[in-house]
Parts: C-alpha cells; structure tokens; sequence
C-alpha cells in the first residue's frame, strides 16, 4: 500500500462526499438500499475510531420524483423547488438509516455566502465541530433552495474540499458512479486508470468530462476539488460508491490525490479559495516582484490603480502590469483611502497610514 493510502486509511478525522447518482434514481428518487449500504461503510470507518463529515448531493435528485419531473430541471426556480421537496426527504433516510446505528444525525445546509464571508465561516466551523464534539453525524448539503446564482459552489465536490479544511481533516473521500481519474473517457474504451496523482505532471494528457443527467459535477468537477483539498494539505481519494467499504476502509481503490508537505493556515486557505474578491489593486512591476518572489507586503509606493468599491478587511485581487491576477489578500484599507495613497512611499504618509495595504500573513500568490 502506498503511503497516500495509508494516510488515508488511518485518517482520524474524514470528509466524505457522495455524489447524486449513488443515491438517487431518475425513476424512483431516494434509493434507500443503497444509501443503507453507504450508512453501513460509514458506520464501520466510524467504529474504527474516526470521526467523519458527510458531504451528501441527491437533495434535487430526491424531488424530481415526488414532483413528477422525468429531468433534472435547468430553471433555478424549478431546480430550487426540487430541492425543497428532497432535502426533506434526504435529511429524514440519512436520519433513518444512522438510526440504526443509535447515532443522531444533524444537517448543515451552506451557500457559498457562509464559505466566503469570514464570520459565517467560522461560524460553520464551530457548529461542525460542536456536532462533532456531541458525537452526532454531520450532513452536509448546499442550500440549493436560497442559492442565488445557477452555479454557486459548483457542485458538492468544491463544497466537501473546502469543508474538508474548515474542520481540518485529514482525508477527503469522493465517493460517485466513477471509479477513479483514467486519462480518457472509459465508456469510450482505451483509457487507462490512474491509481495515483502525486504532482500537476501525473495530469498531463488527462481529459475530464462534465456531469451527469441527476447531478452538476462530473469527473472535471472532482479533479478540481481534488487538487484544491491537495493543494491545502488534505490527500484525497476518489472511487465509486459502490467501493465505498473498500474505500473507507483499506482506501485500495481508485485514484488517490497526495497533499502539500505543510498544510496551508486555515487563514490563507480561506483567503485563497474560499473568499471572494470585492475589488482589484494593480501593481507595478516591481510590486509584484516584491509580492510574488519575495512574499513581501504591499506598500502603497507599488500600487497603480484601484478597481471596485471596497473596505479594509476585503479580499482583493492583486493584478500583474500585463492585467494577471497574480495574488488575493485582506486589504488593509478602503478603496477611497488608499486612491489617496497610491505611488507613495510609506514615509509620507500619516502615521496611522503607515500599515502595509496587504500584509504578507494576510497575502496568497496564484
């Protein structure tokens, strides 16, 4: 067993996600023989001593039959009343099914609002970590019935990496109707499994698809959150649901993603992949030499122009000369304070103005 496996194997703390298809049908909604069967392969990783987070998808999926829809629906309005019928019903055969383990269930519906403004990101954190502390089964889901935009976070595979930092796991899990990443489509023939990525070169050549008719992800969807919860220190596992034992046991199935050498602070992983931008800061050339080479802060004597309305305490992109965004950090100042402070040196301002307009600590490149 490679040592990425084993991590993964012997991970205290794991994030699972499980996608649409494995527990829902187009026909009949809610497949309950099969979300027993993952609640089983859940309950025995538990038993195991780990704790674990459950990332479920099929809200949408589980409506689409109690409502008479025959597809999964491509107005907001429909999908979001889709959502509103089968969360109900999804909560209640989670629930049912942990039930009869003894073991409390608690549901935690997110919007991408709660990941990128800090407060209600630590707010989920604490009620994560609360749920977990009074040893009930978080299930999370997107709120798809309040979601504003068609995409949001995307899918559930982004949601389950960025939840899988914000209560520091030690592994995610992505559990679908694939069973790892091929370097081609497999329903095609010819393509070959991946059984391990240990840096960006092992993707070389590597198609990816989008999803499928009961969900929004898709291989292309999985390998983005794989790399995100990689990139943040977390290693990864994809595999297919019907392997879920396996996968939560010995994790000697399908593709396993290494993490980063040093785990990235919850501070900067927010900054970087959950916060949006309010604005944008253009540098200068040597700005950006000073930012992204050197992780220096950003002095006001580098910056050349201010894009956007925004307030200290904002994530801002920071743009190269040539219009790359090259950075995102916190932002010391308003906007219309520091339109006032461009091309100065830090010497001629006033000295409560003296402060880097992005601290290094505050401060990640692209």
């Amino acid at each position: 067993m490679s040592e990425i496996r084993a991590a993964i194997a012997s991970a205290r703390s794991v994030v699972v996600k499980i996608g649409s298809s494995a527990v829902t049908s187009m026909v009949g909604g809610l497949d309950l023989g099969r979300l027993n069967l993952l609640a089983d392969a859940l309950e025995a990783r538990m038993r195991a001593g780990s704790d674990v987070v459950v990332v479920s998808s099929g809200a949408v999926g589980a409506g689409l039959a109690p409502l008479g829809l025959t597809h999964r629906p491509r107005d907001l309005a429909t999908k979001q009343a889709a959502a509103s019928v089968g969360q109900l019903a999804l909560a209640h055969a989670w629930g049912t099914s942990f039930a009869r383990y003894g073991r409390t269930v608690g549901q935690v519906l997110l919007t991408a609002d709660d990941i990128a403004r800090r407060t209600q990101h630590r707010n989920a954190q604490r009620t994560l970590d609360r749920l977990r502390a009074l040893h009930a089964v978080a299930v999370v889901n997107e709120n798809d019935t309040v979601a504003t935009t068609e995409l949001r976070f995307g899918d559930n595979d982004r949601l389950a990496a960025l939840v899988s930092h914000l209560v520091g796991a030690d592994a995610l899990v992505l559990l679908s109707d694939v069973d790892g990443l091929y370097d081609g489509d497999p329903r095609k023939g010819g393509a070959t499994l991946i059984p391990e990525v240990n840096s960006p070169e092992d993707l070389d050549g590597v198609v990816a698809g989008s999803g499928g008719a009961l969900g929004t992800g898709g291989m292309a969807s999985k390998l983005s959150a794989a790399r995100l919860a990689a990139d943040s220190g977390v290693p990864v596992l994809l595999a297919a649901a019907s392997d879920a034992a396996t996968a939560l046991a010995t994790a000697d199935v399908g593709t396993v993603f290494a993490a980063r050498p040093h785990r990235m602070s919850a501070r900067k992983f927010w900054v970087r992949h959950a916060a949006d931008t309010q604005g944008a800061i253009h540098l200068d050339a040597g700005a950006v030499s000073a930012v992204v080479e050197r992780r220096r802060s950003l002095l006001p004597a580098g910056i050349t122009q201010v894009v956007g309305r925004f307030y200290g305490g904002d994530v801002v992109a920071l743009v190269a000369p040539d219009e790359r965004p090259v950075a995102r950090g916190v932002v010391a100042y308003d906007s219309t304070e520091i339109e006032d402070m461009l091309g100065r040196s830090t010497s001629e301002l006033p000295a409560d103005m003296q402060r880097p307009v992005v601290h290094a600590d505050d401060l990640v490149t692209l």
